[in-house]
């Protein structure tokens, strides 16, 4: 993988243009997803990548809804984003505004739990923590999400 930009310089691109609280904690939300499928997966030495890409997967979102991973790029490059990162990003909106095809695991993954972290996140918020930190994925069962669902869904 490539190198990438710090964690630090991608919350700071990711809040220059995104200010809403929530779609700056659905980042937050599917980056810790990221990270721990890259650990769950055998992919450790890469969790930085994968939790980067789930941290920046909406930068342009929020001001460019019609646009959203059409416009990704260009702010991505802005902020010394890689191409292999800008590709990674972008696979999520395949079918939908573009036509890049996610095409490693990490991709599908992406696209896969991009829309489940909103059930995951409402599922957090019933916890005393109000974190995903310490979930685990027997928390979800009752939310009707197995670890073969995700599996199968990521693996298409």
């Amino acid at each position: 993988m490539e190198s990438i930009i710090t964690r630090e310089a991608a919350w700071e691109l990711l809040r220059k243009y995104n200010k809403d609280p929530f779609h700056l904690q659905h980042a937050l939300t599917v980056e810790g997803v990221m990270r721990w499928y890259a650990e769950q997966l055998g992919y450790a030495s890469e969790v930085d990548f994968w939790g980067m890409v789930g941290l920046l997967h909406d930068i342009d979102f929020e001001l460019y809804p019609e646009e959203h991973c059409i416009k990704a790029p260009e702010l991505l490059r802005e902020g010394g984003v890689g191409e292999e990162m800008i590709h990674a990003i972008c696979s999520h909106g395949y079918g939908i505004t573009v036509d890049v095809r996610p095409e490693h695991l990490m991709e599908k993954v992406l696209y896969a739990t991009d829309e489940l972290t909103g059930l995951i996140w409402a599922a957090a918020l019933m916890r005393p923590s109000k974190s995903v930190q310490d979930m685990e994925l027997k928390s979800l069962n009752s939310w009707h999400l197995s670890e073969d669902y995700l599996f199968f869904t990521t693996s298409q």
